[in-house]
């Protein structure tokens, strides 16, 4: 964006900071005419023919430009992608408490990518990571979106899942299994 004698066209269009049409003048005249009102001369269409300038307040429109800015940042969601590392032959309340903490991290609004890492003669038999990841999904329910279906990647089968909506994540708490382990209960 050029302000002011970095304007090298002879002849442009200038608006006033309330955007009304001054007309077509010479770039000096445009400068003088800025200069009268204490302002800037900012060029804010370069392509058109003549070019568009504005009289305003260069240092305040880039303040509030970079303020503007700053807000939409605020505003943006960082979605951030956790990891959930099972084996093959897992057990099946090891597979319960990762998937807690998979429902967890769902629950918060992320991404999560569920990894099976194979070791040695595992990896002859990758439909076990299949099932494991199917019995994973079915487990989250209707929580989660798969967003990348199972990939064998070197010795890790992997597979992103995430909320379906952020609304329904922070609605439904994640699923949690009774503990029946007491005795004193039957007693």
């Amino acid at each position: 964006m050029r302000i002011n004698e970095e304007i090298r066209i002879k002849e442009v269009r200038v608006t006033d900071a309330n955007g009304e049409q001054l007309g077509i003048m010479a770039t000096r005249d445009a400068l003088r005419l800025a200069e009268e009102r204490h302002l800037d001369l900012v060029e804010v269409a370069p392509k058109a023919r003549p070019p568009v300038c504005r009289i305003m307040d260069f240092g305040k429109y880039r303040y509030e430009q970079q303020k503007r800015e700053k807000e939409a940042k605020k505003k943006q969601k960082v979605v951030t992608i956790k990891e959930v590392k099972l084996r093959p032959n897992i057990e099946q309340h090891d597979f319960d408490v990762k998937l807690k903490n998979a429902a967890k991290f769902i629950g918060e609004g992320n991404k999560v990518k569920i990894t099976i890492m194979f070791r040695g003669r595992e990896l002859s038999h990758p439909e076990l990571g299949n099932e494991l990841l199917d019995r994973a999904v079915e487990k989250l329910g209707d929580t989660v979106l798969v967003e990348r279906t199972a990939k064998l990647e070197g010795k890790n089968m992997t597979m992103v899942v995430s909320p379906k909506s952020q609304k329904a994540a922070k609605a439904k708490p994640a699923p949690t299994e009774e503990k029946g382990g007491d005795s004193d209960a039957e007693n």
